[in-house]
């Protein structure tokens, strides 16, 4: 055994006194649950489980104790019938809302899959339209680099080109294939 040193210990260091705070939300509750928590960090956390959901014990393979309507029964017997009645009624009423449960579930997945559906081809004919104006509009900065003209040349082009339109030439309808069929910034 080892005996007892009869040196004094050292003082320890009196800590100050911790503020007493009064959460007013929930907010400030949860932020001082985080600080205690985060003062120490070496410290295990206890978190709790979910609750497992109730389940009914399952019905016997083998039953000894047959119970038949015969005139004999004690009056004893009653009273485990109406047990294993009750049993058997809650087993049931479980496996009725376990079906429900996993039909809603299965509606429910084929109508998230319906709406996935609808919101790719909503996405898919988006997406269209984006790269046709992509398009137009790298035509028409294409046709501005190939074709530097003043603003005069380009209205009375465009005057051109309506007269054109009214004469169903093959010429008219070469030029207007060259031509971008859009205006920019227009609706």
């Amino acid at each position: 055994m080892a005996a007892h040193s009869t040196e004094p210990k050292p003082p320890r260091p009196k800590k100050p006194p911790q503020q007493l705070v009064i959460p007013k939300n929930a907010i400030e509750e949860q932020r001082l649950k985080l600080e205690r928590l985060m003062k120490n960090p070496d410290k295990s956390v206890q978190i709790a489980e979910r609750h497992k959901e109730w389940a009914p014990r399952a019905p016997p393979e083998f039953v000894r104790d047959v119970m038949g309507s015969s005139a004999g029964a004690g009056s004893g017997e009653f009273h485990v019938y109406r047990h294993l009645r009750r049993r058997e009624y809650q087993r049931q009423e479980f496996m009725d809302a376990t079906a429900e449960q996993q039909k809603m579930n299965e509606e429910f997945a084929i109508k998230l899959e319906k709406n996935k559906i609808i919101a790719e081809e909503r996405t898919a004919k988006r997406r269209l339209k984006r790269q046709k104006l992509k398009e137009k509009l790298k035509m028409a900065k294409h046709m501005k680099l190939e074709n530097p003209k003043n603003n005069e040349d380009s209205s009375e082009s465009q005057e051109e080109q309506h007269s054109e339109e009214e004469k169903p030439d093959s010429e008219a309808e070469e030029k207007e294939a060259d031509q971008p069929s859009f205006v920019i910034g227009g609706r």
